[in-house]
C-alpha cells in the first residue's frame, strides 16, 4: 500500500498499518464468517497462524475478531508498540 501522488502525501499522517486493520475490520463485519485467517503452514512457522507472524503478534487478529472493539481501542494498542520502536531506533539514526 503507498500514495503515487507525492503532492498530496504526507510521510507522517499517511498510516497503511491502520488502514488494512480497518479494512480486515470492515470485511469481518460484513461477512462475519469470511475466512480472513487461513490457517496454513507458513514459512517456518508451525502452529501459528500466518496473519500472526506477518504482524509479529496476535493483536491486529484479536482487534479484528472482536465485535465490540474500536479503531480507538486498536489506535491505543498500536501506540506503546510504535513508542517503543522510536525510541529503539534512536540510536541508529544517522540523520
Amino acid at each position: 500500500m503507498h500514495v503515487e501522488d507525492e503532492a498530496y502525501y504526507e510521510h507522517e499522517a499517511f498510516r497503511p498499518w491502520r488502514l488494512m486493520a480497518l479494512a480486515f475490520k470492515a470485511q469481518r463485519r460484513l461477512h462475519h464468517d469470511y475466512p480472513l485467517w487461513r490457517d496454513f503452514l507458513y514459512e517456518y512457522e508451525q502452529g501459528r497462524l500466518a496473519i500472526d507472524v506477518i504482524t509479529g503478534s496476535e493483536l491486529l487478529r484479536r482487534w479484528v475478531d472482536d465485535p465490540a472493539a474500536t479503531p480507538a481501542d486498536l489506535e491505543a494498542l498500536a501506540c506503546a508498540d510504535e513508542s517503543a520502536w522510536v525510541a529503539q531506533r534512536q540510536s541508529a539514526l544517522l540523520y
